[in-house]
């Protein structure tokens, strides 16, 4: 597939060099479309500016800062039209942690993936690697085996292509049906960071285990 990163941060980058190792065209974005010299150097993987990536990709995997995620969603909506976006935001405020829990600006039972969706309405969003770290995303080896990674989105066919994408990096998939789903999902990167701030703690990963 023709994937498009935008985010020029680590979990853009991570995702990139992912999704590029399992055979897929990737191109990352960064505002500009100048910032990754060195890492382009070193992947081979092509930067251009925002805009450029949304418009030329089959998919779109956005990571960036929550803070700025719907903003940068309305600038790219006439370029996401009809497209699989693969949002890994989560909407962490600006200001510090609880006793090592992360604060959200949205409320209770509102999701940022939701306010995407609302944003660029003929774009299919899917929550996608928002409960994880980056250092984990790309084929985890955990003593408890494979982890799971939670979706959720109103579109059957964008969360079918984003657990195949998914399970391409080493994870199950949990589908937590719509879009309403988002706040539940976005609530397990609070619960995966706790043990990080509060004991630095940070190589764990989430799994769903039946019988």
């Amino acid at each position: 597939m023709n994937i498009g990163v935008i985010g020029s941060g680590q979990v853009g980058q991570t995702l990139a060099k992912g999704l590029a190792a399992a055979g897929h065209a990737v191109r990352i974005g960064s505002r500009e479309g100048n910032k990754l010299g060195e890492f382009t150097t070193q992947t081979g993987i092509a930067e251009a500016p925002f805009v450029n990536v949304a418009r030329d990709a089959e998919v779109v995997n956005l990571a960036v800062k929550g803070t700025v995620a719907e903003s940068l969603v309305r600038e790219l909506a006439p370029a996401l039209v009809g497209k699989v976006v693969l949002d890994t935001t989560n909407p962490i405020a600006d200001g510090a942690p609880k006793d090592g829990i992360l604060q959200y600006f949205t409320a209770a039972n509102e999701s940022l993936l939701e306010r995407l969706q609302a944003a660029a309405p003929t774009t299919h969003f899917v929550k996608f690697f928002s409960s994880v770290g980056s250092g984990l995303m790309v084929n985890p080896k955990l003593q408890g085996g494979k982890p799971s990674m939670f979706v959720c989105g109103n579109d059957a066919g964008a969360k079918k292509t984003a657990s195949a994408l998914a399970a391409e990096l080493g994870w199950n998939v949990e589908d937590l049906g719509s879009a309403a789903a988002g706040h539940a999902v976005e609530a397990l990167c609070q619960l995966w960071c706790a043990p990080g701030l509060q004991k630095n703690d940070w190589a764990h990963a989430f799994a769903v285990l039946r019988p």
